[in-house]
């Protein structure tokens, strides 16, 4: 099975869970630098699985359609149509809808690939009810996944180091278990497909389209 969630170009992926719907414009092995560019649909009252920090990864948001409240570095603020909010590595961020219609946030991430693969086990695992009401893993699946990609993202509930006592603890269980940190099954599933315009090719170095 393959180990790399390989997207393309109008390949879309739908968390159940957090109402989110996400639709490739650019996968990291399609850019010349291994940025990531996506259409992120979130439905009325949907939000991401929750506050997080991305500890190797810059990202920003562009908001196309509706009014998204987002919180970075502890501070609120609702973004309107237009507006572009960049969140620098390390820093903790979460945002969610607050319209009474579909979001469209327009996501750019470098590096992507790690990122791509994370995305691809947390909606899988939405899918399979292994997640929270908030679409966070549940205790002993969180416990693999936390390990599995420490260099892309990780929660801010409970504290880092609350996280790496519980979940070193809880992992030889999980594991035992029959849990993984990452299951190939969910980069061979069917996805769903759109006609997406390209989007031009740039590079991260200089900016320019190539």
């Amino acid at each position: 099975m393959p180990k790399t969630a390989n997207y393309k170009a109008g390949d879309v992926v739908v968390n159940p869970i957090t109402g989110e719907r996400g639709v490739v414009r650019l996968g990291a092995s399609e850019s010349h630098d291994g940025s990531g560019v996506y259409d992120l649909y979130v439905q009325p009252g949907g939000a991401v699985a929750g506050e997080h920090i991305h500890p190797n990864m810059l990202e920003s948001f562009t908001v196309l359609r509706g009014r998204v409240g987002f919180r970075i570095d502890g501070k609120e603020s609702i973004v309107e149509l237009g507006a572009k909010m960049t969140v620098p590595i390390g820093v903790a961020h979460d945002w969610w809808n607050v319209g009474d219609e579909e979001a469209h946030v327009l996501v750019e991430v470098y590096p992507a690939a790690r990122f791509e693969e994370a995305i691809t086990d947390l909606f899988g695992l939405a899918r399979n009810g292994k997640t929270n009401t908030n679409g966070m893993p549940k205790l002993l699946q969180g416990a693999l996944f936390a390990r599995e990609y420490k260099d892309v993202l990780y929660f801010t509930k409970p504290p880092l180091w609350v996280q790496n006592i519980l979940f070193a603890v809880l992992a030889p269980i999980a594991k035992l278990l029959g849990y993984q940190g990452s299951y190939p099954e969910y980069r061979t599933q069917p996805r769903g497909w759109v006609e997406v315009e390209p989007w031009p090719l740039t590079d991260k170095e200089n900016g320019r389209a190539r």
